[in-house]
């Protein structure tokens, strides 16, 4: 083969990888916009705090092709429920909610990328799953709860005693953090990452192909 073809070949292959990239962003965003409808309540918090698995497509598409492609496809699937669901806060849940997603999957798909073993993939996501429950604290306490009690009309009050009907100990906002959001959070990401460590090898095999 000559020079002139081989660099023919290798460009139409460089266009096939990317075309077939963008279309696996495209299915796992899609299947993940639709898990994020599929949210129901957990007994032990209030009952805006919804669990969904929509974080498990995300996880997969970044271990399989990089951090950069799991921040896209949080964001896709950001913009899709936003199209699908709509919002009622101006934007301003979506974007926390997109900076919370991130920070679980990107320190996990970074530890994966530069230690692509088993023990590389739980060591990543245990450390995912404690930065995102650190920032989803920081984004509740400073952004969600505020914004929804300005949004709803719903006085701070209302929504600790929301709490407190579920665990007396939360009187405060500090406790609502401390007793619902840390524990919702820490639980959220643990069956995502339970579900993506048992599914990831059978699944990446099609990511991969």
């Amino acid at each position: 083969m000559s020079k002139k073809n081989e660099v023919l070949t290798n460009a139409s292959s460089g266009r096939l990888i990317d075309i077939k990239t963008i279309a696996k962003i495209g299915i796992l965003s899609a299947i993940a916009a639709l898990l994020m409808l599929l949210e129901f309540p957990l007994v032990f918090v209030p009952g805006f705090y919804k669990l969904d698995f929509s974080e498990v497509m995300v996880l997969l598409g970044a271990f399989s092709m990089g951090p950069v492609v799991g921040i896209i496809i949080e964001a896709i699937k950001i913009v899709l429920n936003f199209a699908l669901d709509g919002t009622t806060t101006a934007g301003v849940g979506e974007m926390a909610n997109f900076i919370i997603g991130c920070s679980f999957v990107v320190p996990a798909a970074l530890i994966y990328k530069r230690h692509k073993t088993r023990k590389g993939a739980v060591i990543g996501m245990i450390v995912g799953i404690i930065v995102n429950t650190i920032i989803a604290a920081f984004m509740n306490y400073y952004v969600l709860i505020p914004v929804y009690s300005v949004v709803y009309g719903m006085p701070l009050d209302v929504i600790i005693g929301m709490g407190t009907k579920v665990n007396p100990n939360i009187t405060n906002l500090n406790q609502l953090i401390l007793f619902a959001t840390i524990p919702f959070n820490l639980l959220k990401g643990t069956v995502a990452s339970a579900i993506t460590f048992l599914s990831y090898k059978r699944v990446s095999k099609l990511l991969h192909s």
